[in-house]
């Protein structure tokens, strides 16, 4: 049986989840730049190298030819989405958890967490889709040579004029398709680590930073090893023309397969590893911080 701190309250874990975002953004953002860049990058022509040999020499060439800022490109769709996206995610996992009890002092059990996890999974694709649109394509552009948006405000002005909602929520049913399974292996893990790691006696509530950070890296990790196959996919699909996938992500997964076998779907695999450590021990560290601090100042909320 799992062992949660009681009792559990929606409402501040929508607070201390917006918090725990933007530590993420801050600390992750310069390998998701990689990872999208390795992802969508275009099939060579015959006898010609890759863009990208791999996560170190996209590195190199964005550091040299764009600067610290080219890691960077994009990130203000996700500071813009990401506070009320990772405060839904967590709220949706607070009343995920909520919602299964029958009384407030109940213990949840891990398959119960995940199922928490997976609803907080579909709180937040009405707010990821579109800012992951938003970012996939201001990632790439830098690399193709074509400055087609200004910035993300622009970018999202264009493809509403282009193609109205629809343009902007591109890639919403891969969204889903990545995020509820690994949502659920992401706060379900988490949890598990945190039981783990509290030593007898003491309540998960106590537990040290260093292994909050261990925790939240490696909660990071098996979410990702979930998502990666659905993200290849959204990524390829939210930065093709328009027309180019009329059957969707089977159309996608179908042309990866053709053209670059099995492998394909697990491009950018060294970037997101690399980045869920940091980026995901940065985020829970950030959502305990703030949580701890809202039991302080408002204890009945």
């Amino acid at each position: 049986m799992a062992e949660q701190p009681q009792p559990i309250s929606p409402l501040k874990n929508f607070f201390a989840g917006g918090f725990g975002g933007v530590c993420l953004v801050f600390v992750g953002h310069p390998l998701d730049t990689i990872k999208v860049r390795l992802q969508t990058q275009p099939k060579p022509q015959p006898g010609q190298p890759a863009l990208y040999s791999g996560t170190f020499d996209c590195f190199r060439k964005t550091l040299v030819g764009e600067g610290i800022r080219g890691l960077y490109r994009g990130m203000a769709a996700p500071i813009v989405g990401v506070t009320p996206m990772f405060a839904v995610c967590f709220f949706g996992f607070g009343l995920g958890k909520r919602l299964q009890q029958r009384k407030p002092d109940d213990v949840l059990t891990y398959p119960q967490l995940f199922a928490a996890g997976m609803l907080s999974g579909v709180f937040t694709t009405v707010i990821m889709a579109p800012g992951e649109r938003i970012k996939c394509l201001l990632q790439i552009q830098a690399a193709t040579g074509e400055t087609k948006y200004s910035g993300s405000l622009d970018c999202a002005k264009q493809l509403y004029r282009e193609a109205g909602i629809r343009g902007v929520y591109k890639g919403t049913v891969l969204t889903l398709m990545r995020d509820v399974p690994a949502s659920g292996m992401y706060f379900m893990t988490y949890e598990w680590l945190k039981n783990i790691l509290t030593p007898e006696g003491k309540s998960v509530s106590d537990l040290s930073v260093p292994r909050i950070l261990f925790a939240g890296g490696l909660a990071g990790i098996f979410n990702w090893a979930v998502a990666i196959p659905p993200d290849v996919l959204k990524s390829r699909f939210q930065t093709a023309p328009e027309g180019r996938y009329p059957n969707g992500f089977r159309d996608v997964l179908r042309e990866l397969i053709r053209e670059e076998g099995v492998a394909s779907l697990y491009k950018g695999f060294t970037a997101v590893m690399i980045r869920a450590f940091p980026a995901n021990a940065a985020c829970f560290l950030g959502f305990e911080v703030a949580m701890k601090f809202l039991n302080w100042i408002a204890p009945s909320l």
